[in-house]
């Protein structure tokens, strides 16, 4: 791209090559591709000079990109200096790029001023349109406001909702645990003759279990199932830790074991659904087995939440030893543990008094770019000092520049606001 650029440049000096629309076009649309935004800005900008208009797809190009490159903000910029200006026209794809870039900021306001901005200027609303919008209330925690929103347009008429638009609100009110309210929306959805698809079954069935009713999160999933709409792994995912949450861990057995007929494997989440249960019942070999299966597995990356249970455990039964060589099992796999996977290690080292060891993992956890919390570093310090190493405590709080420990006669103490009190710990 650089060099197509510049030997663009040169045709424009060298030879007083004036572009088509066609060309700068282009020209701009390989630029955003390429991730070169400013370069397709700066030809944007030219395209007067030259004589001609762009159309909308080309200034709707260069807002998505920006709006991919996290550039939001730009992008609502460009739209409304753009539009002031008079220098395009736009169509409805670009009002939709610029509502998810407002709904994408949470800024609520701005989207729904610019939908009757939009129809002020005579253009309809699509389906795109609403459904970006219902979407952005039910992420900005406005999920009553996108219900009564969803309602308006069945009455008034203004669009047909579809299952996308039925499903944000049904998903909305399962993540804040009001069932009946999603429940309700479900059925009015099915009263308006929409079949629900796979997504609006499986937030029902992940709600419903983590709510702790288990026996209604089956009944959809045999729902789903009569309907002709197949499980997929995020469907027995949900069940399984639906069943673990509602202690029947049997029955979360029972359908971990019935995924090979479906045809279907369990994915990274299954596999942490699991380990966590069994090590919260303290049926750690149990883990340990499936986190071995995980092993086996060349499509799955190591994850630290799913290692994190199984290190806990082993920690708390003070073998640290197996701890640590999972942790490195783990590493070799191009697994990269967490804060609480290197804290849990920590202060098992610290319980086992392998102080040395605990230090190591300390620097190692540091340098690894994982900075340690006050947890991991309270616990070490804590256990230091205890130790009667405090130089090592004082060397381990100056690598951190923790402005809220010092150590002061052996005992750690904790700095609050007011300079005059402090507690020891």
């Amino acid at each position: 791209m650089p060099d197509a650029l510049n030997l663009f440049d040169e045709m424009l000096t060298a030879c007083h090559y004036s572009p088509d629309e066609s060309f700068l076009g282009f020209l701009i649309e390989s630029c955003v591709a390429n991730g070169l935004l400013d370069s397709a800005l700066d030809l944007l900008s030219r395209a007067p000079h030259f004589g001609f208009q762009l159309g909308p797809s080309r200034y709707n190009n260069i807002m998505t990109g920006l709006v991919n490159s996290s550039r939001v903000k730009d992008a609502i910029i460009f739209f409304k200096d753009h539009l002031v200006l008079g220098q395009f026209t736009p169509d409805i794809w670009s009002f939709n790029i610029v509502l998810k870039a407002m709904c994408t900021l949470g800024d609520m306001n701005s989207a729904l001023e610019l939908l009757d901005e939009m129809r002020k200027l005579g253009y309809s609303p699509d389906i795109v349109t609403y459904n970006t919008l219902v979407n952005g209330l039910c992420k900005a925690n406005q999920v009553n406001k996108a219900y009564s929103f969803l309602k308006r347009l069945r009455l008034k008429g203004l669009v047909v909702p579809n299952v996308i638009t039925f499903t944000s609100v049904i998903s909305s009110y399962c993540k804040l645990g009001k069932m009946n309210d999603a429940r309700k929306v479900f059925d009015e959805m099915l009263h308006s003759g929409i079949k629900p698809n796979r997504v609006t079954y499986n937030v029902l069935i992940d709600g419903y279990g983590k709510n702790g009713d288990i026996h209604s999160a089956c009944m959809m999933y045999d729902r789903m199932m009569h309907g002709g709409c197949p499980a997929d792994i995020i469907t027995i995912t949900s069940l399984i830790n639906g069943y673990c949450m509602n202690n029947q861990l049997d029955e979360a057995m029972r359908l971990w074991n019935e995924m090979g007929l479906k045809g279907l494997r369990p994915n990274v989440y299954t596999y942490s659904v699991m380990i966590h249960y069994l090590c919260k019942l303290n049926r750690l070999e149990e883990a340990i087995r499936f986190l071995d299966e995980l092993t086996m597995r060349e499509d799955i990356v190591p994850k630290a939440f799913v290692y994190n249970p199984v290190l806990d455990g082993l920690c708390r039964i003070g073998n640290v030893d197996k701890a640590n060589r999972i942790l490195t099992e783990m590493e070799k796999r191009k697994g990269y543990p967490d804060n609480y996977t290197y804290t849990i290690l920590i202060i098992g080292y610290c319980m086992k008094g392998r102080m040395e060891d605990a230090i190591t993992l300390f620097h190692r956890m540091f340098d690894t770019g994982c900075k340690p919390d006050n947890v991991a570093t309270r616990s070490l310090v804590s256990c230091l000092l205890k130790a009667g190493l405090p130089n090592q405590a004082s060397t381990i709080m100056s690598r951190l520049s923790f402005d809220n420990f010092s150590v002061k006669d052996d005992h750690l103490v904790l700095r609050r606001k007011s300079p005059e009190v402090s507690v020891a710990v």
